[in-house]
């Protein structure tokens, strides 16, 4: 998968309470159109206004949750980043909540492929959980100490391990 090919001209908004975080998207998505809030009321805004591609939503400093739910009423598709909300709660409520991925803080420099694999699913009709638990599944074993996590929900996860 070429992530540049596939997300080059595409609208995102940027949601997220720290200047320094958006400005890092922003360079790191340079071949997109950048729309930026760093507020509830703004992000509100734009979603209901304006089509994106994809939104990009911090979950704590924004009430990124409700956004969420904007973004899917708006027929957005969302990407939950978070730093302080990485538990396996946060996760699930993510993905019963309509997100199309959660990515920690920490990880936002592959946010390309992350943003490439939505769009490449939401093309093809498929589910990005599926990519999701091949690229990010490992990092939120270590996060959430050890695979046990998918365990205790194994009947949840299992309906994402489908081939993608």
């Amino acid at each position: 998968m070429d992530a540049a090919k596939i997300i080059m001209g595409k609208r995102v908004l940027l949601v997220d309470d720290e200047k320094d975080v958006l400005d890092s998207l922003t360079e790191l998505l340079n071949l997109c159109k950048i729309d930026t809030a760093t507020s509830f009321d703004k992000a509100k805004e734009l979603l209901e206004n304006y089509y994106y591609d994809i939104a990009i939503l911090d979950i704590m400093g924004v009430d990124g949750f409700k956004l969420l739910e904007i973004a899917i009423e708006n027929k957005i598709p969302a990407l939950m980043l978070t730093a302080n909300s990485l538990t396996p709660d946060s996760l699930k409520k993510s993905v019963e909540d309509g997100a199309a991925y959660f990515v920690p803080k920490d990880q936002m420099e592959n946010i390309d492929t992350y943003i490439a694999d939505v769009i490449e699913a939401k093309e093809k009709n498929k589910n990005p959980w599926v990519r999701w638990l091949d690229r990010l599944g490992g990092v939120f074993d270590v996060l959430f100490t050890g695979p046990d996590w998918r365990e205790r929900e194994k009947d949840f996860w299992s309906k994402y391990r489908d081939n993608y």
